[in-house]
């Protein structure tokens, strides 16, 4: 009997499937508009195919259909079926069984190279995202981006003009002017659309359309066509979008590329998945699926250490006054002086362990006036009762609207008179450490007189002797992780956070990363010579998480085995204090964390790569690029210093307390990242072979 190999693609807006033969030929192929069943949720009778009384159930019953068509059977013929797409969940499988599912990415390059082998530009527009692929000579993978959470570049948004205008999507190249000058917003897919009805009555509707499909071309590339920037060549041009050839003339006017549109351009990420079922059964005997690569979350005593002293600092009561702080105010200074301390991002972040107490503050933040383009964290702050404060201080940078906020906030709880803003310089020179330095020394005495606190100096120079002995275990348990196969979660280190620590300058953070060393050099020695540096992905995380939910890290190293072997929160990069010189020290300490020099941060980050051997880079941006630690200008400084240290960068565009506002797209992302990196270190997207 003839092997055949199923690719199934099930978008927001069409269900695609391709049946290829061994030798590669397309047998069969199905592109099909999906919508939701007019039943709603029923009690499943359990025979999918006959039934398709509920949406997986129709499901079922349409690919039965196709293979019907193609004279097959039933899915017990097909060799190996592989799938794609945003509508595939965990459920999927219970109702159409699969033998591996792959991005949408990784499955729509498959599908290109199958008929354009040499091809090193795709673009895909579907109904609900976009995707721009480029070969990268360099790094010798493919390079990908995404769009966002707006449908603007989409499929979704021609839909929406074609209703507004009365016209068939299908007939709107044919009848659109191509030399229409009229201008539409692109900003977002509603207000594109909607600007469309001014125009209605007063041009002739193919200038209308032209300017429709004008408008889509260049939304695209504004979504996406970061990618093809310094690109020159064929850009193959697929997914739903490409049956409209006005857009695709307009692509061309843009880019300057020659833009090529497949035979079989709707069903591109079908076809690809039928590629990838072919290789997966020819490799299936010598992958190694073992997850003996990933390391267990192993109950640590410095984490029990570092939430007991967390709860404490937290919830604790006590008569010292409470000084409100943010992240990266010297806590050394804080510790010395006995005062009680709040720092309020990380006071956020514990909010967003509960989703109805966050849900309230957002609430409570939007009556307010702070709407969703204000950090999210922030919002919390304004949404919630804090503990009043004796004293506030606050660092300007990185975060000058989180200084802004709290400047708002002292004076909600009336202690305006009682704030100090340390107004921090972006750069580490000698003027910029003497300057702050006297400022750390005038903010003391702002302190003393509004709290009745006294800077003990000796108490201060052994607040910098204890942190130099907790930056001295620290970067022992970070060599160690550097030079050693994964030993811990990243997803279980991440929040440890080291530098945001409001310990430093206290006995118990000596305490609790001594421990921690301990406990690592424990695990170094139980994992013997088993694993090695080179035999596993080593991906370093930049900036925080999203804290209210673990899973997307989980997903990282446990469903795509590449374990996250560093994280950017806990790199000490500090020279040790003076204690004899505490405030210049301390200044020098402030501007050289990392996060307060865009450009000594990115430095950072690329001259550490061949110490930590990392070959990945995650950058999790908080905001959508909003967040002055997460800006646009970062992550374009830092992927070009990384594209030319050949570490490719993943952009994950979120939010790190709003789960509300994460696009859907985050998980393909992923998944299309480690198969760039399984490709590129394997030689499949698959995984690590049998020795």
């Amino acid at each position: 009997m003839e092997n055949l190999y199923l690719g199934i693609d099930v978008g927001s807006t069409t269900f695609k499937a391709v049946l290829m033969t061994a030798r590669g030929k397309v047998k069969h192929s199905l592109y099909r508009r999906t919508r939701p069943v007019d039943t709603g949720r029923v009690r499943c009778s359990g025979v999918c195919a006959r039934c398709g009384a509920c949406n997986f159930g129709q499901l079922r019953k349409t690919v039965d259909e196709f293979l019907s068509e193609a004279g097959v059977a039933s899915l017990q013929d097909i060799t190996c079926t592989v799938v794609t797409g945003s509508q595939i969940v965990e459920d999927t499988h219970d109702f159409l069984p699969y033998d591996f599912r792959v991005s949408e990415v990784t499955a729509h390059v498959a599908g290109a190279r199958h008929y354009h082998p040499n091809c090193r530009a795709i673009l895909d527009v579907g109904g609900q995202d976009s995707k721009a692929m480029v070969f990268n000579e360099k790094m010798q993978m493919w390079n990908y981006k995404m769009s966002g959470i707006c449908a603007a570049g989409t499929g979704a948004f021609l839909d929406s003009v074609a209703v507004k205008l009365g016209v068939p999507i299908e007939e709107m190249a044919d009848r659109a002017n191509y030399d229409s000058s009229l201008e539409f917003s692109s900003v977002c897919a509603v207000l594109s659309a909607t600007s469309i009805n001014k125009f209605k009555n007063r041009f002739p509707l193919s200038e209308i359309i032209g300017g429709a499909c004008r408008a889509q071309a260049r939304t695209i590339m504004s979504g996406v066509g970061e990618l093809f920037l310094d690109y020159t060549g064929d850009i193959i041009f697929q997914g739903g979008v490409a049956y409209n050839r006005a857009v695709a003339y307009y692509l061309k006017e843009i880019t300057g590329n020659n833009i090529i549109i497949p035979e079989f351009h709707s069903v591109m990420g079908a076809l690809g998945a039928a590629c990838l079922a072919r290789e997966f059964t020819e490799l299936k005997g010598r992958l190694s699926l073992s997850n003996a690569i990933i390391p267990p979350v192993h109950k640590l005593e410095s984490v029990t250490l570092r939430a007991r002293t967390t709860k404490k600092d937290f919830l604790g009561r006590g008569e010292a006054p409470l000084i409100w702080r943010n992240l990266f105010f010297p806590t050394e200074i804080l510790n010395a002086l006995g005062a009680r301390m709040l720092t309020l991002e990380t006071y956020a972040a514990l909010f967003a362990r509960n989703p109805k107490r966050i849900k309230k503050a957002f609430d409570h933040a939007a009556c307010k006036g702070y709407s969703g383009e204000t950090c999210s964290f922030l919002r919390v702050l304004e949404g919630i009762e804090l503990p009043p404060p004796a004293f506030g201080v606050s660092t300007s940078q990185p975060c000058q609207q989180g200084e802004r906020i709290f400047r708002d906030l002292v004076r909600t709880y009336h202690v305006e008179d009682r704030f100090f803003s340390l107004q921090t310089p972006p750069n580490s020179d000698g003027n910029a450490i003497e300057y702050l330095a006297a400022e750390l020394e005038r903010s003391v005495g702002m302190l003393e007189r509004a709290t009745g606190l006294k800077m003990d100096p000796a108490r201060l120079a052994e607040a910098c002797d204890l942190s130099n002995q907790a930056r001295d275990y620290s970067l022992k348990c970070n060599q160690l992780r550097h030079e050693s196969p994964p030993l811990v979660r990243g997803a279980q280190a991440i929040y440890f956070s080291a530098i945001f620590s409001q310990l430093w300058g206290k006995a118990e953070l000596v305490d609790i990363q001594r421990r921690f060393y301990q406990e690592l050099l424990k695990l170094r020695e139980e994992l013997g010579d088993r694993l090695k540096v080179e035999d596993t992905h080593r991906l370093l995380w930049l900036h925080l998480p999203p804290f209210y939910d673990s899973t997307l890290l989980d997903y990282i190293e446990v469903e795509c085995r590449a374990p996250i072997i560093f994280e950017e929160v806990n790199f000490i990069g500090w020279e040790p204090l003076n204690p004899d010189d505490p405030y210049r020290s301390l200044a020098r300490k402030v501007l050289t964390t990392g996060f307060m020099d865009p450009a000594l941060r990115v430095r950072t980050i690329v001259e550490n790569a061949p110490k930590v051997h990392y070959n990945g880079c995650i950058l999790y941006n908080h905001g959508f690029g909003r967040c002055s630690m997460a800006d646009s200008s970062f992550v374009k400084h830092l992927r070009e210093e990384l594209n030319k240290a050949a570490i490719p960068l993943l952009v994950l565009d979120g939010d790190c307390v709003d789960p509300t506002i994460d696009p859907c797209s985050t998980y393909t992302k992923v998944s299309a990242y480690v198969e760039a990196l399984n490709q590129k270190k394997y030689g499949n997207i698959f995984g690590p072979l049998k020795d």
